[in-house]
């Protein structure tokens, strides 16, 4: 077997194999006699049948075979004996010639990764705790999650609930299939098109408006979107919102029997567990903000088409279950491409960080971190049993642990700075 490789750019190879006809020949000779026992042609008793008769008959087949055989068989020994570790699979191409058989395959192989300097990355670790504001604006919410509404006879405000019936029209053509009755908003919840809640302050029971606003250029119906509407609506009813009284029915909803002190206390905790987890994505972000501005590689294209399709992959299904057609979908590559070259180089970084260093997942921090995301579901033990029964369940865990293991050891290493935040800007996404 002779082996030549040919470095076509940065990560691309053409790698071509030659092997001599003797080599051919001999697997075939074996592979037709294997034949001539088993096969049956007329004339001849089974078993009897000439060598040449079989060669004939079957010889460009089992040269065919033979073919595919030798591409398995030297692909990987020829990738070995020229210390070459391609990313993803190769695209072959063989030529069977007069005398032996020769293939070329082209890929792509991992690039050499330098981890100077990543020792001393310059990292910014976001510091904050939770204050009894924060408590209070929590308690807040679960009481909003908790509030009623009472008919009132004024004009109604901002954070009041309409009742109202109303039609849609855009270039004259109604839109929302002739009238809406009895539709509930809660103005200033955004949950209709920008200013059509604002047009609805200041109006009472049985009052009646018209106007215009657009819908956005993002719009979900292409139809619409862009475009000017022109509302006719008629206001039911006019609510405003009751929220409940922090006593111990309220408390006891929540699974606390105690004081307001221990609610607040059981918030608290859990607030702090909450914004531990924040702070620590955070910091594993910060982290890797500066290794990907540090280590500056090239990545396979191969890699980034994989991981583009599993970026897409979420939408895919999505418009599958809502029956929508995947040309409708609009799902340009370009909107992907620079996540996922990002993602790509980040894995093949931290891998090599993995590697010459050593690092070993912590089964114990496996253990711990099943069991901590278990803790939110009423039978735990029955989570931590169905993490620990499917190998490829546990080795997602693994992963996870084992790249925050190296996020841990780089951050030990590294020059880091504290800085203080709130904890509304800790618990933000982003960042």
């Amino acid at each position: 077997m002779q082996v030549s490789v040919e470095k076509t750019s940065e990560l691309s190879r053409k790698m071509t194999v030659s092997v001599p006809e003797e080599i051919v020949q001999e697997k075939m000779a074996a592979r037709l006699k294997s034949l001539a026992r088993e096969v049956k042609v007329d004339g001849f008793r089974p078993g009897k049948v000439p060598q040449h008769v079989i060669k004939k008959m079957y010889g460009d087949r089992v040269r065919g075979e033979i073919a595919g055989d030798l591409v398995e068989s030297t692909y990987f020994e020829a990738l070995k004996e020229q210390d070459l570790r391609p990313a993803g699979y190769p695209h072959i191409h063989s030529s069977d010639e007069a005398e032996g058989f020769k293939y070329t395959a082209e890929f792509e192989v991992y690039p050499e990764i330098s981890l100077e300097g990543v020792e001393q990355i310059e990292v910014s670790r976001p510091v904050a705790t939770v204050q009894d504001v924060d408590v209070d604006g929590m308690i807040e919410k679960l009481r909003a999650q908790k509030k009623s509404w009472t008919i009132v006879e004024r004009a109604s405000q901002e954070h009041d609930r309409a009742t109202i019936s109303f039609s849609g029209a855009s270039e004259g053509e109604n839109f929302t299939d002739g009238k809406v009755e009895n539709y509930q908003v809660e103005i200033g919840a955004k949950q209709m098109i920008p200013g059509f809640e604002e047009n609805l302050i200041g109006l009472k029971a049985g009052a009646s408006k018209t106007f215009e606003v657009s819908f956005p250029e993002e719009y979900g119906n292409e139809k619409l979107a862009g475009k000017v509407a022109n509302f006719e609506v008629e206001v039911v009813s006019v609510e405003e919102s009751v929220l409940p009284e922090i006593d111990d029915a309220f408390i006891k909803a929540y699974g606390i029997d105690g004081s307001v002190d221990a609610f607040r206390e059981d918030i608290k905790s859990n607030l702090e567990s909450e914004l531990e987890q924040a702070l620590h994505g955070k910091l594993k972000n910060a982290v890797m903000n500066a290794l990907y501005e540090k280590i500056q590689i090239a990545v396979p294209n191969t890699l980034v088409d994989q991981e583009v399709e599993s970026m897409m992959k979420p939408y895919i299904e999505t418009a599958k279950r809502q029956k929508m057609k995947l040309e409708d979908l609009k799902l340009p590559r370009d909107a992907f491409e620079d996540q996922a070259k990002r993602r790509v180089a980040l894995g093949l970084i931290l891998s090599e960080i993995i590697h010459k260093n050593d690092i070993k997942v912590d089964d114990n921090k496996v253990r711990s971190t099943i069991e901590g995301m278990a803790k939110s579901y009423e039978r735990p033990g029955d989570v931590v049993e169905w993490y620990y029964s499917d190998e490829s369940r546990l080795n997602d865990v693994r992963q996870m642990v084992l790249e925050n293991q190296t996020i841990d050891w780089l951050v030990a290493r590294a020059k880091v700075s504290d800085e203080a935040i709130n904890f509304t800007d800790a618990m933000s996404k982003q960042g």
